[in-house]
């Protein structure tokens, strides 16, 4: 049976509320780099994601235990969020939050051609061409950041391409582990790892990876990262629990909006023309991927009941 709309409006609720909190976490990180390395605020957010994330598998009572070949993926994802965070947070050190957000948009597109090329699902020329169309608009984008900041304006690409990564491991772990606990495990996971390198930064003195000690509101900004991570992935998680990714896909482009209005009353940014251009161009291949997925799903024969 297909989801009542009395579930499907509480999702729809829930990942607006995503995309209303996730960009929170954008304005704590962008705040807090005038005063912490980007590797610390990177850490800090698993830190206070996993310190958060305790006592709420706890309460739910969920089971905690995972194979040996789950452990390496939960770490290998961890791996993949600390370098997509890490290239996120350093782009908006200087580049607006919209800026940034709308490069890291063009993810969708490489989650499907590596869908293709990793696992064979099929890919037909609409939506290769609608991706094609796609890096153009982020282009648009990168285009004018390139020339205002320099390579900055890059690393929002390896944020798509990191959590395009952070994504496909994902879909594997799904049916193997509770999206809560999966969060807990994978923030654990990345303080782990961030450790090690935190201390290895301080010891050889790279800037972005020397931590310090935070004063004043550095502290608050450092617990904001984490918390709105946890917070907005929270939205998500249940979202889905509620109502069909397909009816959610949509949405997530609200996520851009939410961070054009918090970049102008935060930092005064406001995208100039060209970037209005590329975001539009982003956002409407994108729609139109979903738009095709939705075309193929309804294609495909539904799955044999079990004998």
């Amino acid at each position: 049976m297909s989801p009542s709309s009395d579930r499907i409006l509480p999702g729809v609720a829930l990942m607006i509320a995503f995309c209303v909190l996730a960009p929170l976490l954008d304005v704590c990180a962008k705040l807090a780099t005038a005063m912490i390395p980007v590797g610390q605020i990177t850490g800090a957010r698993f830190l206070v994601q996993a310190a958060l994330m305790l006592p709420v598998v706890a309460v739910m009572g969920t089971d905690w235990r995972m194979s040996r070949s789950m452990a390496g993926l939960v770490l290998l994802r961890a791996v993949f969020l600390i370098l997509s965070t890490y290239s996120f947070v350093a782009a908006v050190t200087v580049m607006p939050i919209a800026d940034a957000l709308a490069i890291a948009f063009v993810e969708p597109f490489i989650l499907l051609i590596l869908g293709r090329v990793l696992f064979g699902d099929e890919v037909g020329p609409r939506r290769i061409g609608a991706s094609i169309v796609g890096f153009g608009g982020a282009l648009m984008v990168i285009q004018p950041s390139l020339a205002a900041f320099g390579l900055v304006a890059l690393w929002p690409l390896g944020t798509a391409f990191f959590f395009a990564f952070y994504m496909l491991v994902t879909r594997q772990m799904s049916r193997g582990m509770h999206p809560v606990t999966m969060q807990l495990h994978t923030a654990l996971a990345g303080v782990l790892v961030m450790l090690p390198v935190l201390a290895a930064g301080e010891a050889l003195a790279i800037p972005t990876l020397d931590p310090v000690m935070p004063e004043g509101s550095a502290w608050l900004l450092l617990f904001g990262v984490g918390f709105w991570a946890s917070a907005s992935h929270i939205c998500m998680t249940y979202a889905l629990k509620f109502a069909p990714s397909a009816t959610l896909a949509p949405l997530h482009y609200l996520e851009i909006v939410a961070a054009v209005i918090l970049g102008y009353l935060v930092f005064g940014d406001f995208p100039n023309p060209m970037t209005w251009a590329g975001i539009a161009t982003i956002v409407a291949s994108g729609l139109y991927i979903i738009y095709r997925e939705r075309i193929s799903a309804r294609g495909r024969p539904s799955p044999a009941p079990a004998p």
